[in-house]
């Protein structure tokens, strides 16, 4: 069986993707921060469904925490699947915090950085040695970072995102000898706790979005998990170093 790690699966798209690759036969070690009761619920989803899933603590800003959290992988890896490797890494941890730029203090900054560009790159080479050859890795990035039309307060988040942009093609590049195919997914406006669950509190907001969207409705997490799932598969053998804007037709 392969095996897939999946990072800030307690909820939203993290949640949907770890559901959706575990359906599609893969087993799942999925992470959780301060959710650990949504993480838990994800893996027990997982099973009540037939699959295999073993849920994991693990805060993607603070890379003190990946040697233990390799040994934790590592155990899980041999425990439940009898393997000493794993097949596919789905970066997707992260949080958004809005400021205007002059507003935005170095905390903040410092914050989005290490959870949204830090955490991935040293988590990913921290836990390469136990991705397999031909694996995949998918890095969960933002349609903000490339938008032709900005939106003010999101200048540190998108910047990160950028950033994490640019870092996928350089995995895909160096992780090709390996046949590990690295590539991005950029959501636009999905219904997610992002933000501090900013839908739930501003629900006033998702008429505007819609309408700024080709398909005329904000995203849900299933549309973006099933398009992770779709990159670690098979399916998705001959695609790398590809940022997959999935958006609805956000602002087009």
């Amino acid at each position: 069986m392969n095996v897939a790690v999946v990072t800030g699966a307690s909820s939203g798209i993290g949640r949907s993707a770890a559901i959706e690759i575990a359906r599609r036969g893969t087993g799942v070690i999925l992470t959780y921060g301060t959710n650990r009761r949504g993480g838990l619920e994800t893996a027990d989803a997982i099973r009540e469904d037939g699959g295999t899933a073993v849920a994991l603590p693990l805060d993607v800003g603070e890379t003190g925490t990946f040697p233990a959290f390799r040994d934790a992988v590592t155990d899980a890896l041999r425990d439940t699947w009898q393997r000493d490797t794993f097949d596919y890494l789905v970066n997707n941890a992260g949080f958004s915090r809005a400021s205007l730029i002059e507003e935005t203090t170095e905390e903040t900054f410092d914050a989005l950085m290490r959870t949204l560009l830090k955490g991935p790159f040293f988590l990913t080479q921290k836990l390469l040695p136990l991705i397999a050859d031909g694996g995949a890795v998918v890095n969960t990035s933002s349609s903000s970072a490339g938008a032709a039309s900005p939106e003010p307060g999101y200048a540190a988040y998108a910047s990160m995102k950028g950033g994490l942009d640019v870092l996928t093609r350089f995995m895909a590049k160096e992780f090709s000898t390996r046949g590990i195919r690295v590539n991005a997914v950029s959501p636009g406006p999905t219904r997610t706790r992002l933000g501090d669950d900013a839908f739930t509190r501003f629900p006033e907001v998702i008429p505007t979005l819609a309408a700024k969207t080709a398909l005329g409705r904000v995203g849900e997490p299933d549309d973006v998990g099933a398009v992770i799932a779709t990159l670690v598969s098979p399916e998705s053998r001959w695609i790398t170093a590809q940022n997959i804007e999935v958006s609805g037709g956000y602002c087009l």
